[in-house]
């Protein structure tokens, strides 16, 4: 590729302010829900323990930054445990409070207007009490759904990421779908910019959260989009995987 892509270039243009189109708001189209559809089968849900009877120990926040790396290198003989698993979920994309009058969410990582356009979906491989396979993670329930137990689930997530080690011998792989529209409705094709800034908050909050208790975490952008999106059954448009993240336990070290 040449230094100058067109492609991109075309892009930033056509996301500046005073080049869009107006936005869905200003036409006076419907405002977007901000959380998932309820889960078909209730009964089949997960309810995941409360992030605030987890124990995070001493760690001061200078410890985590300064320690914070990205490993792809994980213990396969660990298994995560339920509260771990709860606890990174609830600081990548837990609920705090649901606005009545907007249905806006206000959650643990900053989002542009706060319009918090994921949903996240999780490659499970060792969890405990946990089947293998892929869930949602239903954030207003604070709960996991089922989505895909069959045992070609795993083998095809590992091949949307493009087969890296990293991903077959994680503990867990996170998965975050964007829903452009509820960030487009307000910031029109601009929201394609600030969808990724967001996924780079979520991400950074699950390296912290995940270094306080022992785990390490490589970040993924180098996927399939069409493998990951068929994995997931989105359609690639209104739906689309936009990152990943691969969670384990780290290794033990020498004379540690």
């Amino acid at each position: 590729m040449d230094r100058f892509d067109e492609i991109g270039e075309a892009f930033l243009r056509a996301s500046q302010n005073e080049n869009m189109a107006p936005t869905p708001e200003a036409q006076g189209l419907p405002f977007p829900s901000y959380l998932c559809e309820e889960p078909v089968n209730p009964e089949s849900l997960i309810s995941l323990p409360r992030p605030d009877t987890f124990d995070l120990g001493d760690l001061s926040f200078r410890e985590l930054a300064e320690q914070r790396r990205s490993i792809r290198r994980y213990d396969t003989e660990a298994w995560m445990t339920l509260p771990e698993l709860a606890w990174l979920l609830w600081i990548t994309q837990g609920i705090k409070r649901v606005s009545e009058k907007s249905g806006l969410t206000l959650r643990t990582v900053p989002s542009a207007g706060c319009r918090h356009p994921f949903e996240t979906y999780l490659g499970v491989q060792r969890v405990e009490g946990v089947a293998p396979g892929i869930y949602h993670y239903v954030a207003h329930l604070h709960a996991l759904e089922p989505f895909s137990l069959l045992d070609s689930a795993l083998p095809e997530l590992t091949e949307a990421a493009k087969k890296q080690n990293h991903v077959l011998t994680s503990a867990v792989t996170f998965m975050w779908a964007a829903v452009p529209y509820r960030t487009s409705w307000r910031y029109g094709t601009r929201a394609y910019r600030y969808m990724h800034l967001d996924a780079g908050h979520v991400c950074q909050n699950l390296y912290l959260a995940a270094e306080a208790i022992g785990h390490g975490v490589c970040a993924i952008a180098a996927f399939d989009d069409e493998l990951a999106n068929a994995l997931l059954n989105l359609d690639g448009r209104e739906k689309f995987v936009i990152y990943m993240a691969s969670v384990g336990k780290k290794l033990p070290q020498p004379g540690a």
